[in-house]
Order: structure tokens, then C-alpha cells, then sequence
């Protein structure tokens, strides 16, 4: 009758929290899906800055004598409609689709971001103005805004760069300003307020760490938003003018012969959708991530 008796299922979780079986040490090791998405980022991204020095063959020069033709020793993935080799052509473009998305990405965060963080903080007029042109921006259909974009001053890399990263600001400035908001009513900012601490102090070391997450999660996100549409864009012609390849325009040149020769077109096409799968991954990896110190803050 002394004795004290514990529930099953509260002794199995004392054990587990005293000493993690199997079950415990297995979920700590990675995904295999997350690590083969960051694989292959990783190899597309060192192929594309070393694509100088790899053997491979120029993705501009035509060789007639490998149109359309099947993969081989000399052309592993095969040629295109002008016997241009096509893992050349998908490496060069990945230069093109990468630099793309990730520098028009940095400038969507970095300006966004800072405005959302300002516009969550201080709140007020300054806050109501900002989520006025943001409104104003997501209100404006993208497609037509870069069409005039490149119409008024041409197609190049750089001009599509800051298009995209123009486009992506209001996202970020929704995520950073919610985020901020939320975040200035914790106990540490308010401790850090209540000591004194400046504003901008306040900010740059209590509310910006926290936000670094969130960020980066949607980050990689739209990456592979961004790969999409330059993809999108260089299929209708609108995006970094040739011979330059890109994986959009790639597509768009085989789709020509894409009953006799389908891998010119489909190749492409199967590298932009791992790219953009990936980013998606390691996306989502980051999101849960975010949500565990959420519930653990």
C-alpha cells in the first residue's frame, strides 16, 4: 500500500528524458531528403563558379556534327538543335539562374527586412505609410511591371536583378513587421527597454536575431520563386539576351524539336525543378526550425 506506483507512460518519459533509446538518437540525425537537397545546390553552385576550368565543352560554339544528337562520351547530356552541348549549356546557365535568384533575393531581404523591422517597431504613421505602398506594390501584376522594366531599359542580368529584387521587398516587409511586432511585447525586450537600452541597440540585438530564421526560411523560398520567373522570362524572350544560355531559354529553343529530340528541352527543364525543389526543402527545413524556438521562446 506505501509503495508509489508511476503511470507507464510516465516512466517511459523519465526514461527517455534520463537516457534517449533508438527512437531518440535517430531523429537527430539529418534528413536524407535535406542533405541531398543541399548536395545538390552545392554541386550546381561549384560547377557554375568553376565552370571556366572544367573540362567541358563552350556552350556557344556549335558543333554540326552533334545536332540534336543523343548522349555520348563527348556530350554527355547530348547536343541541342545546333549541336551546342548541353551539360555545358546547363552548368553556364546555372551561373546565370543562380546569380540571378540569389543577388535579386539579397536585395529583397536587406531592404525589406530594414523596413519591416522599422515599420514593426515604431509603428504609427511611419508603419500605416510603408504597408500603404507595399499594398500598392503586390497590387501591381508583376509580369506587366518587368515587361516594362526591360521595355524602358532593355534585358541584361543586372536589370532583371533589381526587377526581382524589387518585387520581392513587400514579402519581407510583411514577414519582418509582423515578426517585430510580436516580438517587442517579449520579456527580453521589454527588460532590455525598461535598462535602458536605445532603440537602435534594442533592434540590432535583441529584435534582428530572432528574425534571421524567419527570413531565411522565406529566403530560399523565393529563390526558387525567383529561378521560375528569370526561367519564365527567358522563355518569352525577356530575359539576358543570347548566345548567354539560361535554363529558360534552353527550353524555349527545344521545345522546336521536343518530339525528336526531347532531352534538349526536358533537361533543362529537370534541372530548374531540382533547383527550385531544393530551395523549397531546405526552406521548409528552416521554417520548422523557427517553429520549435517559437514554442521553446
Amino acid at each position: 500500500m506505501g509503495r508509489s506506483t508511476i503511470p507507464l507512460d510516465r516512466h517511459a518519459d523519465v526514461v527517455t528524458k534520463g537516457r534517449p533509446g533508438r527512437r531518440g538518437r535517430l531523429s537527430k540525425r539529418p534528413d536524407a531528403i535535406l542533405v541531398i537537397a543541399i548536395a545538390w545546390l552545392s554541386l550546381l553552385i561549384l560547377a557554375s563558379v568553376f565552370a571556366d576550368v572544367l573540362p567541358i565543352a563552350n556552350p556557344t560554339l556549335p558543333d554540326y556534327d552533334n545536332l540534336g544528337g543523343s548522349p555520348s562520351l563527348a556530350h554527355p547530356l547530348g547536343g541541342d538543335y545546333l549541336g551546342r552541348d548541353i551539360l555545358s549549356r546547363v552548368i553556364y546557365g546555372a551561373r546565370i539562374d543562380l546569380v540571378l535568384g540569389f543577388c535579386a533575393v539579397m536585395i529583397s531581404v536587406l531592404i525589406g527586412s530594414a523596413l519591416g523591422v522599422i515599420a514593426g517597431y515604431r509603428g504609427g504613421y511611419f508603419s500605416r505609410v510603408v504597408m500603404v505602398i507595399t499594398d500598392v506594390i503586390l497590387a501591381f501584376p508583376a509580369l506587366v511591371f518587368i515587361i516594362a522594366i526591360v521595355a524602358v531599359f532593355g534585358s541584361s542580368l543586372l536589370i532583371l536583378i533589381l526587377a526581382l529584387g524589387l518585387l520581392g521587398i513587400p514579402s519581407f516587409i510583411r514577414i519582418a513587421r509582423a515578426h517585430t511586432m510580436v516580438l517587442r511585447k517579449r520579456e527580453f525586450v521589454m527588460a532590455a527597454r525598461a535598462y535602458g537600452a536605445k532603440p537602435v541597440r534594442i533592434v540590432l540585438r535583441e529584435i534582428v536575431p530572432s528574425l534571421v530564421l524567419p527570413i531565411a526560411a522565406y529566403a530560399f523560398v523565393i529563390i526558387g520563386v525567383f529561378i521560375v520567373a528569370a526561367g519564365a522570362l527567358s522563355f518569352l524572350g525577356l530575359g539576358v539576351p543570347p548566345p548567354t544560355p539560361t535554363w529558360g531559354s534552353m527550353i524555349a529553343e527545344g521545345r522546336a524539336d521536343l518530339i525528336i529530340h526531347p532531352h534538349a528541352a526536358l533537361i533543362p527543364a529537370a534541372v530548374m525543378f531540382l533547383t527550385v525543389l531544393s530551395a523549397n526543402i531546405i526552406g521548409q527545413h528552416l521554417q520548422g526550425r523557427v517553429d520549435i524556438r517559437e514554442t521553446v521562446l
